[in-house]
């Protein structure tokens, strides 16, 4: 069953769940689009061209997918947009509020994302150092035991 024909939930913990499922995919496309190394020409361009353009609308339109807090904006509404999820109240109003809601989330996501990305990295590098001591300090061995001989 696609999302898009379930009816509205008046159970609102199957309203934030099906929020917090959604944002998934909005902070996966936008933390791919805004910082992996698949879209890094793209977004060098957009950089550029942001910085470079003439007029205001262009700088933005541009701007926009560098930045994931914008684009994220963008993306929560293609995906309200495909799945018609409205948030609290069955109108407009409940679109307004699943997409500052969804923006919301994939945000708090991308950002325990990015920390958890940045504290792997931290780990990489001092085991790597850890690793170059102990190369020294066998090296180091070798050379005394070689000395001795």
């Amino acid at each position: 069953m696609l999302l898009s024909h379930m009816p509205f939930s008046a159970n609102y913990a199957v309203q934030l769940g099906i929020a917090l499922i959604l944002a998934i995919p909005v902070a996966c496309i936008v933390w791919t689009v805004t910082h992996e190394e698949a879209f890094r020409e793209p977004r060098q361009y957009c950089m550029r061209k942001s910085e470079s353009c003439r007029t205001l609308f262009q700088r933005k339109f541009f701007y926009l997918f560098t930045c994931e807090y914008c684009f994220s904006h963008y993306v929560t509404i293609a995906i309200l947009w495909l799945t018609q999820y409205k948030l609290l109240l069955n109108d407009w109003r409940g679109y307004i509020l699943a997409g500052f809601a969804v923006v919301w989330i994939a945000n708090v996501y991308m950002s325990a994302f990015g920390r958890l990305r940045l504290d792997i990295k931290r780990e990489h590098v001092e085991i790597k150092g850890v690793e170059k001591e102990v190369e020294k300090k066998i090296e180091e061995a070798e050379e005394a035991g070689q000395r001795a001989a």
